[in-house]
């Protein structure tokens, strides 16, 4: 069979064939250069913000992990990148990572906080040391919105006595007349929220005192509920306020530093990551705190578990 050959191409139609060729790659890169702007396509950063991922820490105690998970998950759900550097010391361990840069984003108790940057503050009731709190914050950081659950010192009684007494206020036991007992460790006979205290800020008196060394554990709760002690220091979070169906009694004039959970922040938490955590803020009620402390106490839960169903709960995941 003879070889077929090529026909001559002309000049004419090569110059026609390269403008072509260049006319196609034009379009190309302008569909390439629409595509990337286009405002469906998949964002090179998080939707939530610039891209720099955002490091919570936490404290070494699982209530203080478990707030710390929640506003990670609550910021992921955002679209933030997060690391989570949980567990970590107390505050002399790890605010100075804090100022220092470290760390961005941190579960904190306003008195207890404001206590460490101000030893002399007299503030004492929850508006009073948070607005004393944000003057103390130092440069490079804030305080976010407090929450309303608190974790701190609270004189408890129990249900039965409450009802009994009508009890909801610390001023409120002005009006029982059978004997009070107070029981906490015994630093607290001496400390301005003893018996003294509750006579000079409440004008209660005859409150006498029973030293029992478990910082409101279950030697103090089982003294409570036989009736060996009326009153008791307990922190306001412990998962035995609600195991054993105790009272906080409102503290009106603020015998206890108040101490809400409040997020400190650096600056690289944009306007949008701190939108999403004071609305976990606004959220997370004193009962709430309980019942995620019991949940890791009691049922022996993982940090991110609790973490997750709450926030599933609340609607904002």
């Amino acid at each position: 069979m003879p070889r077929r050959t090529t026909p001559a191409v002309s000049a004419s139609r090569l110059r026609a064939g390269a403008l072509a060729a260049g006319a196609l790659a034009l379009c190309a890169g302008l569909l390439a250069s629409c595509a990337s702007s286009d405002p469906l396509a998949a964002p090179e950063a998080p939707a939530g913000g610039s891209g720099d991922t955002i490091v919570v820490g936490s404290q070494d105690y699982y209530s203080n992990e478990i707030i710390a998970e929640i506003y990670a998950q609550a910021l992921e759900a955002g679209g933030y990148e997060v690391d989570r550097q949980f567990r970590i010391g107390q505050r002399e361990v790890y605010l100075p990572e804090i100022e220092a840069g470290s760390i961005d984003l941190f579960p904190e108790y306003t008195g207890n906080l404001l206590q460490f940057w101000d030893p002399e503050t007299e503030a004492r009731l929850a508006d009073d040391v948070y607005a004393e709190l944000e003057g103390a914050t130092p440069d490079g950081l804030r305080v976010l919105a407090q929450s309303p659950a608190s974790d701190q010192d609270s004189y408890m009684v129990t249900r039965d006595f409450a009802e009994t007494w009508d009890l909801e206020s610390i001023e409120d036991l002005a009006d029982v007349t059978e004997p009070l007992t107070l029981g906490s460790n015994s630093e607290a006979e001496s400390r301005p929220y003893g018996p003294e205290g509750l006579t000079g800020v409440y004008g209660i008196e005859g409150v006498a005192f029973t030293p029992i060394e478990d910082g409101g554990g279950p030697l103090t709760v089982k003294a409570l509920r036989d009736g060996a002690i009326q009153l008791a220091i307990i922190y306001t979070a412990d998962p035995t306020v609600a195991e054993n169906d105790l009272v906080p009694l409102e503290d009106t004039r603020g015998i206890f530093l108040a101490s809400h959970v409040v997020p400190l922040a650096s600056d690289r938490v944009d306007a949008g990551a701190a939108e999403i955590i004071d609305g976990v803020s606004a959220a997370m009620s004193p009962e709430d705190l309980v019942a995620l402390n019991a949940r890791s106490v009691g049922e022996e839960l993982a940090a991110d578990r609790i973490a997750s169903d709450w926030l599933a709960e609340e609607g904002l995941v």
